[in-house]
């Protein structure tokens, strides 16, 4: 090759083993795999696609003596074509040593025909030709250089996988494949700048990973040093941050040690992952729900049933009920496969019996029951349970007449904070969830009888209202005679903040304007009220918004109870003095509260150990529920040990629980920002929901049949509702993706699809032009109240409107809400399924109308259940705003 150009075109895709890809003028893509010679795989050198393949042998690994994190850099000699390669390799995934020997391949496809690859790699997908493979890495090669002397026929091939570099060099005849598409003329001047940008952006690379090296291997070099200058200021302290670290450990043994001698420990938070993998098994363990009466629930009534039947044919074994739904009608609508479990137990004791002798003993004590019309058991000793249609028609005709008959449960006091904002501060996406979550997690809890109290636990005392009282004070001197027109109380923040980090005076006097705060001081209390009366405008024209309520407590309220608090660990012997502070190991936790700061002030700690006490002594909670991202999880562990360790409550009866979740992200998978960067503000969220919405109905031309007071409503309905509900749906302990354009999506599980679901439904009825009356009077001729359900359509929606009672049993001991909105959903879908296939209202050729008033009992029925979702996720306020479901329903 040397100094040789050639016309010839260059295919634009290349890939595998290192794959490899063409770009014009500058860049190769390129595919690397190799694996070790004794798993050696014969491919031929000549197939499809395949630059180079050769042996290699490890001659020096990283020989300057750095090492980037995960990452080797190696030298090798190939065995063949007796080439030098230079070589990258994350050697964590991959480990290789000095003498290792490993086959290297550089290919340009994927495919076994040679052909170019259609899409771009896609590691997930299964590759044939990378089967005997160990490593794969895709790659671009960008640059391709001949020996300075013009008679050498030495080449060197440079390429990249992800910042991963490789060198090959040798003889130019033996890498013949890597041709170059470069003109006959000399590189352009935009070529050798892109050659050039992409050298230093290498090299930038390089020098950047180094400096993370150092830092992560606590390396202060001075090149660390000039890229961190605020490092040097805290150089200074870190004997000292050593010291209190030492101290800290020593203090965490010896507590350890004290507890193991006096008591019994109660375990550390993180023994409940150990113990339960979720908050289901913890509440299911401790039985913190008492069912008095399974009401509608299906699937309860047939777990006492069958649990009965069990403890009296095995009284000796202690074994749950394993109930499941069927999958085929064949075998029943529900099974019970405990027989196979039981079986194994009793062999173990000597016992020769079978999974069906078990089944059949379980069976023979099970009581006569009308829910049940025939049991079956399998050879395998599954239970079969076929229901009785009689009985699910009576269920379903007393739901139309006097509504869904909830279980009875022991009723609970329960305290739920949730979205909790801070004053002076806007609320943002973040506050988002927590808000949703926390409102739907109240309103499923007064729901089923529940007394709540729904607390907002804001941030409306600390350090930061000093900066900001000292910043009201210039900016509007006479804010005690009038009210200052802060608008932009954000802005207003910011700029007390930057005051507060760069004015040492300033700084001083903030420090000042917090004692006297603190002290009560009558001027600076009509201060800090005048602030927090501005950030609540804001909280509650949101909670407005969004049909949210809630009562303020702040952090202001425990003040007084703070004091109480210290006084309660000190007398219980609890704190221990540290570098002047005062803190509290609970028994076996890793962190301790820090109760007292060094210069006698309160902590986050001390304002939630006051909560928690609050919460529990004086209004005497059963549950306590914190809806906090699950950033906060170590923080709430520990407060509920220290607690549990203080004997402020009993955690097998009373139920103090982090009802966490996770992030919301943009669609890009990051964390949801604007295009700036910046926290996206909860008010500009909704009103971009609002336009969305706006836009979608103008889409669909419902402003030609809506008047503008309908349109409006309908916009609000939409917009709102899809909001929570695109949240809700989501399994709260996850990362969700916000996305408009999915939430306002007719189809899938929506809330517009299950929102128009819902008005096409009471259509219904509406069009039939029935009353309800008219309905109770054909529900009275029948034998026992009992809806016929003669259909197998019919059948199967009757079984999942029955679902709703045993949804609400299990979202209540997990509190994952999108459980109850893939219940709603699978209520719409199998509504669906039902129409299609059963006619409600038939019109004969000859003009006959026939009404099936079974099935229009479904369809009504169907739709409660839908409202009682709605009102529990939180829309209903939104589905019944000026008859939402009769705007809808102008639309053709």
């Amino acid at each position: 090759l040397s100094k040789k150009r050639f016309d010839k075109e260059i295919p634009t895709t290349i890939v595998l083993l290192l794959l490899v890809q063409y770009f014009p003028k500058i860049l190769l893509n390129t595919n690397l795999i190799f694996f070790s010679p004794q798993r050696f795989y014969c491919y031929s050198v000549g197939m499809a696609g395949i630059l180079f393949d050769d042996i290699f042998t490890i001659k020096n690994v990283n020989p300057d003596g750095k090492k980037f994190e995960r990452v080797d850099r190696l030298f090798c000699d190939g065995e063949s074509f007796k080439m030098d390669l230079i070589l990258d390799v994350n050697t964590q995934l991959y480990p290789l040593s000095l003498g290792d020997q490993f086959r290297f391949v550089l290919c340009t496809t994927l495919r076994e025909d040679g052909l170019l690859d259609e899409n771009e790699y896609d590691p997930l997908q299964h590759y044939p030709r990378t089967d005997p493979f160990d490593y794969v890495m895709f790659g671009k090669v960008y640059r391709i250089n001949n020996d300075e002397d013009k008679e050498s026929t030495t080449l060197s091939v440079y390429a990249s996988f992800g910042g991963l570099l490789m060198r090959l060099t040798g003889e130019a005849s033996y890498l013949q494949g890597f041709i170059m598409a470069t003109p006959k003329h000399k590189p352009d001047e935009e070529q050798r700048a892109l050659e050039k940008h992409l050298e230093k952006s290498i090299d930038k690379i390089q020098k950047l990973q180094q400096l993370l090296n150092d830092m992560n291997e606590n390396k202060i070099s001075l090149d660390v040093l000039e890229a961190c200058p605020k490092l040097k200021e805290a150089v200074n302290d870190i004997d000292k941050l050593k010291y209190r670290i030492t101290i800290l450990k020593r203090s965490i043994e010896n507590q350890k040690n004290e507890n193991a001698k006096k008591v019994k420990g109660n375990g550390k938070p993180s023994d409940k992952k150990k113990e339960a993998s979720s908050s289901q098994k913890s509440t299911q363990k401790k039985d913190y729900i008492k069912v008095l009466n399974y009401g509608d629930s299906i699937v309860g009534q047939l777990k006492a049933i069958f649990t009965d039947a069990l403890k009296n044919a095995y009284p000796t074994i202690d074994d749950k009920i394993i109930l499941v739904e069927t999958n085929n009608p064949k075998y029943g609508d529900y099974q019970i496969n405990n027989a196979l479990k039981i079986c194994g137990i009793l062999k173990g004791s000597g016992e020769k019996v079978t999974p069906k002798d078990v089944a059949t003993k379980i069976v023979e004590l099970v009581p006569k029951s009308d829910l049940i019309s025939q049991l079956e058991i399998s050879p395998a000793g599954f239970i079969n349970i076929h229901l009785s249609k009689k009985a699910i028609g009576q269920k379903i005709g007393n739901i139309f007449n006097k509504g869904i008959e909830l279980p009875v449960l022991e009723k609970k006091r329960v305290v739920v904070d949730f979205s909790s904002p801070n004053i002076a501060k806007e609320m943002h996406v973040g506050h988002l969830r927590s808000t949703i979550i926390g409102d739907s997690i109240s309103r499923l809890l007064e729901y089923v009888g529940f007394d709540v109290l729904r607390l907002n636990h804001i941030g409306d005392w600390g350090t930061q209202f000093g900066m900001l009282i000292a910043h009201l004070q210039d900016k509007f001197p006479n804010f005690l005679n009038e009210t200052p027109p802060i608008s932009d109380l954000q802005a207003f923040y910011k700029e007390s903040k930057k005051r507060f980090d760069e004015d040492e005076t300033f700084k001083a006097r903030a420090y000042q304007c917090v004692v006297k705060l603190q002290n009560f001081d009558e001027d600076f209390v009509k201060a800090w009220k005048l602030i927090c009366d501005v950030s609540r405008k804001n909280f509650e024209n949101i909670y407005e918004r969004l049909d949210i309520k809630l009562t303020e407590r702040g952090e202001s309220f425990y003040q007084n109870r703070m004091i109480s608090v210290v006084k309660d660990l000190e007398d219980n012997g609890v704190l221990k003095l540290e570098e002047g502070r005062k803190v509290f190991f609970p028994v076996n936790c890793s962190v301790p509260l820090t109760i007292v700061k060094s210069d006698g002030g309160f902590t986050y700690d001390t304002s939630d150990m006051a909560a928690i006490q609050q919460r529990l002594l004086e209004e005497k909670a059963d549950w306590i529920l914190y809806v906090i991202d699950a950033g906060q999880n170590l923080h709430m562990e520990t407060i509920f040990a220290a607690a549990r360790d203080l004997k402020w409550y009993d955690e097998e009866k009373q139920r103090i629980e982090h009802v966490c979740f996770g992030l919301v992200l943009g669609e890009d998978k990051k964390k949801f920002k604007t295009r700036s960067g910046e926290t996206v503000k909860l008010s500009d969220l909704i009103d971009e929901g609002l336009k969305r919405a706006g836009d979608k109905l103008v889409e669909k031309e419902r402003d030609k049949v809506l008047s503008k007071e309908e349109l409006d409503a309908a916009q609000k309905a939409v917009a709102y509702g899809c909001i929570k509900y695109a949240d809700l749906s989501h399994n709260r302990c996850h990362d969700y993706v916000f996305s408009f354009d999915r939430m306002l999506d007719d189809k899938g599980n929506t809330a517009v699809y299950l929102l128009y679901a819902y008005a096409r439904i009471r259509s219904i009825a509406r069009n039939a032009g029935i009353e309800k009356s008219t309905l109770n009077e054909y529900i009275k001729k029948l034998q026992e109240n009992a809806i016929p359900l003669d259909h197998p359509a019919e059948f199967k929606l009757a079984k999942h409107i029955l679902k709703f009672c045993d949804t609400i049993l299990i979202t209540l001991d997990t509190f994952l809400l999108h459980q109850i909105c893939d219940y709603i959903y699978g209520l719409a879908t199998t509504f669906h399924d039902f129409y299609n296939e059963c006619y409600v209202i038939q019109k004969d050729k000859d003009g006959t109308v026939q009404l099936f008033e079974n099935r229009l009992i479904l369809c009504e029925v169907t739709a409660d259940i839908m409202c009682a979702c709605f009102n529990i996720l939180g829309d209903l306020a939104y589905v019944y705003s000026v008859s939402i479901e009769i705007i809808i329903l102008k639309i053709p």
